[in-house]
């Protein structure tokens, strides 16, 4: 019994450690059919409490170590569309403190080793804006591919998911 825990549990541990390479497509099918049948049923399923705020809807503060405060992002999704493999390409994502405290982004965790990120590290004062930049090598991609970063930050849902979507040519 102890044996066949420690096997089913290294293999959960093992599947979790995914790493950038290329990626399967019937994984990437099934991911397509998932949000295809997702996106049906968005219209009347209550909102996901984890997703990313849409384009200017504001975030709620909720208690941290630094005071709370509220962002709004300019875009939430970027789809770079058609790029060749191997090309390095970069998105900015413009971030807007819209409550009263000042915004302070602790970090961006890319969930993939793939892209790499850039963020306004100083406190984004009320009203002022930040830059979040994901940075991305296609190098190890074949055809359609969607990544994220999660950023945190003082506010309510954080971390906050951004995503960007590539169609990798060879």
């Amino acid at each position: 019994m102890k044996k066949t825990l420690s096997i089913i549990a290294l293999s959960i541990i093992g599947f979790g450690l995914v790493s950038c390479k290329k990626e399967n497509k019937e994984v990437q099918g099934a991911e397509t059919a998932a949000k295809d049948s997702t996106a049906s049923t968005a219209a009347t399923a209550p909102a996901d409490p984890m997703a990313a705020p849409a384009a200017g809807q504001a975030v709620t503060p909720v208690k941290s170590d630094q005071p709370s405060t509220s962002l709004a992002l300019s875009e939430s999704n970027f789809d770079f569309g058609k790029i060749k493999k191997g090309d390095k390409v970069q998105h900015v994502y413009e971030v807007t403190n819209t409550g009263t405290n000042p915004l302070v982004i602790s970090e961006v965790k890319p969930g993939c080793g793939c892209t790499a990120p850039d963020f306004t590290k100083e406190p984004i004062l009320p009203g002022k804006k930040g830059k979040i930049t994901l940075h991305f090598d296609s190098s190890s991609f074949d055809g359609n591919v969607q990544k994220y970063a999660d950023v945190f930050a003082n506010v309510d849902k954080s971390p906050i998911k951004l995503t960007f979507t590539a169609n990798i040519q060879p």
